[in-house]
């Protein structure tokens, strides 16, 4: 399974495309999507899509993974990242990918063990995890991370993956369901 990871940002937009095979997890590439400084935001949010665009189109990952937004202290700030939210889930909808969305607690927590790491914790176990040199920079790191949170939590709801025990309890359930 291949996820493209998205850590929104209207200055900085991180990406990061992870693949898992069997157990091992690999990452294909990172980085940030950088708009011309300046440019009002209907320009940047347009140069974002347009980039996550062309990574979908070069990476054909699988699902894609956008960190929720937090509730930042100023107002505006949360609403411009509300809108670069949006123009990432349309161009992943456009394209018939499936989206997956996570607080940044529950990234960190996947990934480090702590909901409440620092980015350079976040980055240093991003970099163990897909053996990497060097640590990736903030925005990609979060990105990776958000791609790694997923194929962990997905890793673990695939039917085939699921104990004998715990197949029966779920058709057991489905069938109270279905009454």
């Amino acid at each position: 399974m291949r996820v493209l990871g998205l850590d929104p940002g209207s200055r900085r937009t991180g990406y990061g495309v992870v693949e898992r095979e069997g157990n091992a997890l690999r990452g294909l590439a990172h980085g940030a999507l950088t708009p011309p400084a300046g440019a009002a935001l209907p320009k940047r949010l347009a140069f974002i899509a347009d980039g996550v665009a062309r990574l979908i189109q070069d990476f054909s990952p699988d699902e894609v993974v956008v960190e929720e937004a937090f509730h930042h202290e100023f107002a505006r700030s949360t609403l411009v990242l509300g809108h670069v939210r949006g123009a990432l889930l349309v161009t992943a909808a456009q394209r018939d990918l499936p989206i997956a969305e996570y607080a940044p607690r529950s990234i960190k927590l996947a990934v480090t063990g702590n909901g409440a790491a620092s980015k350079p914790q976040v980055a240093s176990m991003v970099a163990r995890l897909l053996g990497f040199a060097s640590a990736p920079q903030a925005d990609a790191a979060d990105a990776l991370a958000a791609a790694i949170c997923h194929l962990q939590r997905a890793r673990w709801s695939v039917p085939e993956r699921m104990t004998p025990a715990r197949r029966r309890l779920d058709a057991l359930l489905a069938t109270r369901v279905a009454r």
